[in-house]
């Protein structure tokens, strides 16, 4: 690519105070040549290495890893590379750990995505860009240049500076931008791997494994979080006089687990703003075992689901389900919500007679927003 483009950006980086050690493997190498061809480097670069054999790798990490592109390879990459910048700056100049896993075009037919994986890391952040290309759209110079210049945004944002890069994404490319805390990335797998029932997530970035909640719950898939679920939330919190959290279920009854980028990306959402509750429990009967004497804030959509035997298989295993809800001291509050035009209510639901102290009502002049996430998918489409 024309370095002219890149040549201000790079020089801007030489002279901010920062330094950095760069890990990469598969692809990135364009990224050093970069930063070396512009003059300075000897200003940022602390040490960079090419982790290109899989022995090589697992020597930095510790480990051989199961996925070498993925964000927690990437992820372990970048926090090796920032304790190994600890050790070589000079007095408490600030460093960055930089990190990239790529496996992009070569000379044989690969079976899975060309795609890499870039971070940063530092004693506050840990930012992963994940990024996926379409087969066969590039050569080999042509993924190497796009996840390059990947690396120098990647590290011109962590410094704080905006480099503006322009990607040549084409419309199948996808790329996701996630930041955490250092070790909510490792937290959020242990929960994947069910070594951890709940990580509670706060708006300050830290996490906590198996911490008891309880208080009004908002659960969802936040595909995306929108001012509806936020309104919603206070709302439930003023009605009930409980704090309100945020439940995200990592895994769908219907849609199997979301993936460790995709659960990062949807946390981002919640810094700085609210807490956010990670959970194995797809169902409420399960939520009701982890978060006893909670009231779920659900919308009329999900409380028709609720009653309806055939979610459950018939009607005694829904009687079961409720009477385990009742037993755990949780109940709902319903909100309504528009439905083909139509706004519907907790009246409109048909609660079986036995459980309908466990339903109440959030009345439309507290909350009506109609939103819907599936509609804002797509329109940003």
């Amino acid at each position: 690519m024309d370095l002219s483009h890149l040549q201000p950006v790079i020089a801007a980086l030489h002279t901010t105070p920062q330094r950095l050690v760069y890990e990469f493997s598969g692809a990135g190498s364009l990224a050093l040549w970069w930063l070396h061809r512009v003059a300075g480097s000897s200003r940022t670069v602390l040490e960079a290495t090419d982790r290109y054999s899989a022995r090589s790798l697992a020597d930095l990490i510790g480990h051989m890893p199961t996925t070498f592109v993925a964000a927690t390879t990437a992820s372990a990459m970048a926090r090796q590379a920032y304790q190994r910048a600890l050790t070589l700056r000079d007095n408490h100049t600030p460093v960055l750990g930089v990190a990239c896993t790529a496996s992009i075009a070569t000379d044989r037919r690969k079976h899975g995505n060309h795609r890499g994986v870039v971070a940063t890391c530092d004693d506050q952040r840990l930012t992963l860009y994940s990024l996926t290309l379409v087969k066969g759209h590039r050569d080999r110079l042509a993924e190497e240049t796009l996840v390059s210049q990947l690396v120098i945004h990647a590290i011109g944002m962590a410094w704080g500076l905006d480099p503006a890069l322009p990607l040549d994404l084409s419309a199948d490319d996808t790329l996701t931008t996630s930041w955490s805390r250092p070790g909510t990335l490792e937290t959020v797998a242990e929960l994947l791997a069910a070594k951890v029932t709940t990580v509670t997530v706060y708006a300050d970035g830290h996490c906590v494994a198996n911490q008891p909640v309880s208080g009004a719950l908002l659960s969802g898939s936040f595909n995306p979080l929108h001012s509806g679920h936020i309104q919603l939330a206070e709302t439930a919190a003023r009605q009930l006089g409980l704090p309100a959290l945020f439940e995200l279920p990592v895994i769908n009854a219907d849609k199997g687990s979301l993936t460790l980028e995709e659960i990062l990306r949807r946390l981002t959402q919640f810094y700085g703003q609210h807490t956010l509750v990670l959970s194995r429990a797809p169902l409420f009967r399960d939520k009701a075992d982890l978060f006893p004497g909670s009231v779920f804030v659900i919308g009329y959509d999900t409380a028709i689901r609720l009653v309806a035997p055939h979610y459950y298989g018939g009607v005694a295993a829904m009687h079961t389900a409720l009477a385990a809800i009742r037993a755990a001291g949780c109940r709902f509050l319903v909100a309504g919500r528009s439905v083909e035009g139509r706004f519907h209510t907790l009246d409109d639901v048909p609660v079986p007679a036995d459980y309908q102290d466990l339903f109440l009502a959030l009345p439309a002049s507290d909350f009506r927003v109609d939103l819907s996430s599936t509609e804002l998918r797509q329109q940003a489409g």
